[in-house]
């Protein structure tokens, strides 16, 4: 299989991998300077949100897992609400019967990353942080300023998505070069972008809501026609709660609450360990994680709204019993009938360890590739579409109602083996995230391939992903070819996708805290442009 060969990195005293280079070294310099794992994460968040604005940037939401030295997990929420103007009648009245997924109607929910940060903050100050804000934005603001290379990933998605994108306000002012999608290493600057940040660094990240910036923010939404008031984002806070938990067989498993489908993830490996399948790669691995997966999502899908709105108790769902029932119910040499409704996502994960014992898995996202599409011009602040995920239906799971959070395809994960070893994953890729996480873990944790390995090699998802109707099974081409026929004869649905960079399949990443003085390791995805960096 192709990306077999793919190492991972090791260290002794501080780890960070993501997506982009970028983030990668404003993680590392934060831990060569004496910064902690959450410090580093922060930094790396920041970067990366300049240096791949097609999949994350500053008007976003963000999931933590922060993983303290005593083996506590806890989970920051930082998910906006809908604006207290955005009700079904809006939409209605402009002549939407659904949500649309660009432009300033599409800008409905309040971006939260920024106060998942400030949580975030005081956190690595709690175990010992001693950071400015100023110096954790800092490589974020100097790229911002200087200019950064556009990737290949943000060259194509441009291209692939101009039409809808560019009469979006703002947008072509920003991501455009003469009306035209940016070539692959062309430099881009933001200076909005740059002199917000230096701002926050000086003001603090409160004044993203509470502040000149927030002003700012508040006045462009207004003038763009975005249903977000400068009250909402006043009274916004990010909040933690208690992770998903799951004690398998062979790992415990944490992982992000409703409104993300973390309990799928969970599900997902929950069941998998029930099938009984002790050969990696083959036909039997394969067809049971994406069984596993139809099983997960059709709960995920009656269960999984708004943390404040839930009707059901996601944890019963994680039980020996239930997990067992689902297990029974997978026929292990037919595919059952599909399809389900699937979302697609742009989503950046990055992951960072210490020494200590800290670790972080975190994810943030602006959902759709450049998500609304509308940039405030003041700041440079490109808004999420997340709230298109909302139904005018009011009886649906998930219906639009101001205060109400969006469905989050967004989960970051942590496991913890009986070796001792502990495992920050996760991964971008909308619906596709369950899946690779399900498909990098069970390799990792239960069949014992090197980390770099559980990575790298061939993958599958399971529905619609960018843009296309087909809710098929697609599945990379290096996957093994009898692999792929037994799949085929089972009753799935087989697509083969031969771009081995393809976004559809996600860039997943891993940090490993070795038990003892085993010291730490990291990788990241080869089909992404990032990787992983020690000191």
């Amino acid at each position: 299989m192709a990306g077999q060969v793919h190492e991972s990195v090791h260290a002794g005293r501080g780890m960070v991998a993501a997506p982009h280079w970028a983030a990668v070294e404003a993680g590392r310099a934060v831990l060569e300077e004496g910064g902690n794992a959450v410090e580093a994460a922060l930094a790396a968040a920041a970067a990366i949100a300049v240096a791949y604005p097609h999949m994350t940037q500053f008007g976003g939401d963000g999931f933590w897992l922060i993983r303290e030295p005593s083996g506590r997990v806890r989970y920051i929420e930082a998910t906006g609400y809908a604006g207290a103007r955005a009700t079904p009648a809006l939409y209605r009245d402009a002549g939407y019967d659904a949500i649309p997924p660009r432009g300033p109607l599409a800008a409905l929910t309040v971006p939260g990353q920024v106060g998942g940060w400030q949580l975030a903050l005081n956190s690595a100050k709690a175990h010992g942080g001693k950071m400015p804000v100023r110096r954790l934005l800092e490589a974020a603001r100097d790229h911002a300023r200087a200019g950064i290379a556009v990737s290949a990933s943000q060259a194509g998605l441009t291209a692939e998505k101009l039409e809808e994108l560019k009469d979006v306000p703002g947008f072509a002012a920003m991501f455009l070069k003469d009306g035209k999608a940016p070539e692959t290493g062309e430099v881009m600057r933001f200076e909005r972008v740059a002199d917000m940040l230096e701002h926050l660094g000086a003001a603090g990240l409160d004044d993203f809501y509470r502040g000149d910036i927030g002003r700012e923010i508040a006045a462009d939404i207004e003038r763009a026609g975005s249903p977000i008031t400068r009250a909402d984002l006043e009274a916004y806070r990010a909040v933690e709660r208690a992770p998903l938990h799951l004690k398998g067989r062979h790992m415990e498993l944490w992982s992000s609450a409703p409104p993300t489908q973390g309990l799928a993830t969970l599900m997902i490996l929950g069941i998998f360990e029930r099938l009984g399948i002790t050969e990696p790669e083959g036909f039997a691995h394969v067809h049971g994680l994406i069984e596993a997966t139809k099983r997960a999502f059709l709960v995920r899908d009656r269960v999984v709204t708004d943390h404040d709105r839930l009707t059901h108790d996601p944890s019963r769902f994680l039980t020996p019993e239930r997990l067992a029932s689902e297990a029974a119910a997978i026929d292990p040499r037919r595919a059952a009938p599909w399809p389900q409704r699937a979302a697609p996502g742009d989503t950046v994960w990055l992951g960072a360890a210490d020494s200590s014992g800290l670790m972080v898995s975190y994810i943030q996202s602006i959902y759709w590739e450049f998500g609304s599409g509308l940039v405030l011009p003041g700041t440079g602040v490109l808004l999420q579409n997340r709230g298109s995920s909302f139904s005018l239906d009011p009886k649906a799971v998930n219906p639009l109602e101001p205060g109400r959070r969006p469905f989050h395809t967004l989960n970051p994960c942590m496991a913890a083996l009986p070796d001792g070893r502990v495992v920050s994953f996760g991964c971008m890729g909308g619906e596709g995230q369950p899946q690779t996480n399900a498909a990098v873990l069970s390799r990792y944790a239960l069949f014992g391939a090197p980390l770099g390995e559980a990575v790298a090699r061939p993958r599958w998802v399971l529905g619609r992903t960018w843009g296309s109707q087909t809710v098929n099974l697609r599945v990379e081409g290096s996957l093994d070819s009898s692999v792929i026929d037994a799949l085929a004869r089972a009753g799935h649905d087989v697509e083969i996708v031969e771009d081995l960079r393809s976004p559809m399949m996600g860039h997943a990443g891993a940090v490993v805290l070795h038990a003892g003085k085993g010291g730490l390791e990291g990788t990241h995805d080869p089909r992404a442009d990032g990787g992983a960096a020690g000191i």
